[in-house]
């Protein structure tokens, strides 16, 4: 049996794609460890996926002053050391990183002992772990052909993210009764991120009344944002969360209003979902929002309006010109290399660990 450890974590982001990667690597027979931190959200996950999960030390690298930075680089030794010892107990084949702090120190220590790494780097710019993790990476996956073009030469492969199956297999007649939407008329699916964002969900409930004669709408808007002064306004229903569920509201949807995060964006296009992104300003980020969503608008896959520039007018022009050309986008993403990510993937891992 062939053996591989996960590696990744500090967000959901740096985790759900190593998990979208479990059923193509159970077919290939591999036995799957995972290595994240101690207390990081990876743990839960992972564990309640069923896959043996071993915890090390993890210590973050900042851009900016903390007395932390002072203690964490010993973090990163000691976990430099744990992830070692681990690698050398189960003596894995190979070993996937999706990024994030907890990942550089087994990447590091795979290198020294000559294990094959495969990277995968969501964003359009390299995060500050993997950064630190490429030079050690036998191969790279990205989502985006200009960050390949940035990537060591012969190391990059442009493969799109790895989407869970699951969400392949909504139908439109399962949304439509979990919402109680009509089938006559077209349906808006707002989705900000698992925390939601306050500055989309106030833009969008905004040009409700607008809206509403034309479309309905289901409104994601993340844990404590509901406006209970909308609840029972006909053709608009809200959650602040969606598990199982989700998957029946891609397919119920006919144009989806996101934020670009990388994982986010990658669903959409698995699934050909027409969309208007708004990314994340770079006020509050590093900015690789604001660069997905561009390489996402030059590529034919989406419109983008930037959070900045959010007036009723603007948005409510930015959403009848998606669903007015909808076809276009659903074309423009069927012709996309980037259809199945996560076969592409484990095809690359099995090639990996056998040749080893």
């Amino acid at each position: 049996m062939k053996k591989i450890i996960l590696t990744g974590g500090g967000t959901a982001g740096h985790v759900t794609p190593n998990l979208a990667l479990l059923p193509g690597l159970r077919e290939q027979d591999f036995e799957i460890r995972y290595i994240g931190s101690k207390t990081g959200i990876e743990k839960e996950l992972v564990e309640k996926a069923g896959i043996p999960y071993d915890g090390i030390s993890s210590g973050k690298l900042r851009r900016y002053f903390d007395l932390k930075n002072f203690s964490d680089p010993f973090r990163v030794l000691k976990g430099f050391g744990e992830a070692r010892k681990l690698l050398k107990k189960y003596r894995p084949d190979v070993v996937f990183s999706k990024g994030g702090f907890v990942s550089v120190p087994v990447v590091l220590a795979a290198k020294q002992l000559h294990i094959p790494v495969l990277c995968h780097e969501s964003d359009m710019t390299p995060g500050l772990a993997n950064k630190i993790s490429l030079p050690a990476a036998t191969k790279i996956c990205c989502n985006f052909p200009e960050t390949a073009k940035s990537l060591p030469e012969g190391k990059a492969v442009v493969t799109g993210c790895p989407i869970r199956r699951e969400l392949l297999t909504g139908t439109r007649l399962a949304g439509l009764q979990y919402t109680g939407f009509s089938p006559d008329k077209p349906v808006i699916l707002i989705i900000g991120g698992s925390l939601g964002s306050v500055a989309v969900n106030t833009a969008m409930r905004r040009i409700l009344p607008q809206l509403l004669p034309e479309f309905q709408v289901v409104h994601i808007c993340g844990k404590g944002n509901l406006d209970e002064s909308l609840k029972g306004t006909e053709g608009y229903v809200q959650y602040e969360y969606v598990s199982k569920p989700l998957k029946d509201l891609f397919a119920m949807a006919d144009l989806v209003i996101s934020r670009a995060g990388a994982n986010a964006i990658c669903e959409l296009l698995a699934l050909r979902k027409p969309n208007l992104l708004i990314p994340l300003s770079a006020a509050a980020s590093r900015g690789d929002q604001i660069l997905n969503a561009a390489s996402f608008k030059k590529q034919g896959f989406s419109q983008v309006l930037q959070e900045e520039e959010i007036t009723d007018e603007k948005l409510l022009a930015a959403i009848h010109q998606v669903y007015a050309d909808r076809e276009t986008y659903v074309q423009a993403m069927a012709a996309s290399a980037q259809d199945d990510a996560a076969a592409v993937i484990v095809k690359m891992l099995t090639e990996m660990a056998e040749k080893r």
